[in-house]
């Protein structure tokens, strides 16, 4: 990076800083960003005159609200409610919601700006957006989580619609949780329409939407080893998380060849030497999905696998790590502990779940590594491939849904090769990833006006 661009981004950050102080989030979502369209914009200074970078990290539109709700005993809970609406310049607000503790203001305003490049990368006609709250649904009775999500979207209902915005879930939001605000939403608007993504497959939800960001994430590492004339077959996978993204993305990896020995949650990660194969994983997504245990049980279900308290997985052996848990779980003494023990390969799960100090281990050391807003993106394409079934009244088969995720994360494959890749040949999936979504966005927001 020259001087000049280094003046640029500089001061951009320390304004961005001044203006929303404390969120550190947000802060490290922008300059990773920022670092890599910087000398695109230096290029084309009309984008500095017009302060299109300006426009983009500032959201829309951000409402805040109050959630009360009664628990069983019949004790009144408050908790609050986020909706950032970031960017409309390529179509309506789209992206998840998320119910965890750490939520908060600058965690749902990283998300949503991640998600305005993650959704641009798709080529869908999709804006960008996120919600959530600080409600956590571990240890809720059914009741207690349907009677929170319909005070949620009580409020929420007047801000959201098919054609203004469209959320999915996230972190605590399942299938389940999606369930009863969808329902909520339809009986105070009295309409039915495709408003939510993520939906049960008996109400307008989606063939593979369960399965998509997990798969799509193989698919995209799978593009990236097919550069080396590699592929996951006889490989050793870590995984980290043991929700829906960690799941699918394991039993994709298992399915292309591949032996996955770790999964994780908040508390600790389990490491099973002979591999977690379909039956195991069978168990994995009852135990979380029905009982809604902790990984921890997994050794008592198989004793030859080994927990491990308060630890993650990157400690372990792998040819390939997929972080698909939370933000920021992969930091630099990981990845130089990852690149000492053989990884080739690092594809993201996760939205930003990789530390910008790792990122350049990762990079120095020339390894294929993709954020996740390019390889996690397959979770919001077939969001979009729902809501078109939706518009359309009617349900592709699994086969079909399948098919056209494999075509987009090819295709954004390809783009981030297109942008990404630097002199001496090496792919830069960050650059590439973050300039092809820029432009796109760009282009719209220039053509539309200044609104």
């Amino acid at each position: 990076m020259d001087q000049m661009t280094k003046k640029y981004v500089d001061g951009f950050m320390a304004d961005l800083t001044a203006k929303n102080p404390g969120e550190k989030e947000f802060h490290q979502a922008v300059k990773e960003v920022l670092e890599s369209v910087a000398p695109y914009m230096m290029e084309h200074p009309y984008l500095i005159d017009q302060k299109i970078l300006e426009r983009i990290v500032e959201p829309e539109r951000t409402i805040i609200f109050r959630v009360p709700w009664l628990d069983d005993e019949g004790n009144i809970q408050i908790n609050r409610g986020y909706r950032v609406q970031m960017n409309s310049a390529i179509g309506p607000y789209k992206g998840g919601i998320r119910f965890h503790p750490s939520v908060n203001l600058s965690i749902m305003k990283f998300l949503a700006f991640e998600q305005t490049f993650k959704n641009s990368l798709t080529t869908l006609p999709m804006g960008a957006g996120k919600g959530g709250s600080d409600f956590n649904p571990k240890g809720k009775s059914d009741n207690e989580v349907m009677r929170f999500c319909q005070s949620f979207i009580t409020e929420l209902y007047r801000h959201i619609g098919a054609n203004t915005d469209v959320p999915a879930g996230d972190i605590g939001v399942g299938g389940r949780e999606v369930g009863y605000m969808f329902g909520q939403y339809k009986r105070l608007r009295d309409e039915f329409t495709g408003v939510f993504t993520g939906k049960g497959q008996t109400f307008g939800g989606s063939p593979m939407r369960p399965e998509a960001t997990g798969y799509g994430t193989c698919y995209f590492a799978a593009a990236m080893l097919a550069t080396k004339g590699d592929s996951y077959e006889g490989k050793t996978v870590a995984i980290s998380g043991s929700g829906n993204v960690a799941q699918f993305a394991a039993q994709k990896a298992t399915q292309l060849g591949g032996k996955v020995v770790t999964l994780s949650d908040s508390n600790g990660y389990i490491y099973d030497p002979d591999g977690i194969d379909a039956d195991k994983l069978a168990y994995v997504m009852y135990l979380k999905n029905v009982l809604r245990g902790r990984i921890r049980e997994y050794v008592q279900q198989y004793p030859s696998a080994q927990y491990f308290e308060g630890q993650r997985p990157w400690g372990v052996k792998c040819d390939i790590a997929m972080p698909c848990a939370t933000q920021n779980e992969l930091n630099e003494d990981e990845a130089k502990t990852l690149l000492a023990n053989g990884c080739i390969c690092v594809a993201e799960g996760a939205n930003m779940p990789t530390t910008p100090e790792a990122i350049a281990a990762f990079q120095e050391a020339k390894i294929l590594y993709s954020p996740g807003k390019a390889s996690n993106a397959g979770g919001v394409a077939t969001s979009g491939l729902e809501m078109t079934q939706n518009s359309m009244r009617l349900r592709w088969t699994p086969e079909e849904v399948d098919q056209q995720l494999k075509r987009i994360m090819t295709d954004i494959h390809e783009a981030c090769v297109k942008y990404g890749t630097e002199e001496d040949g090496y792919v830069n999936y960050v650059k590439g990833a973050n300039v092809a979504g820029f432009i796109k966005v760009a282009e719209a927001m220039m053509a539309q006006g200044l609104v």
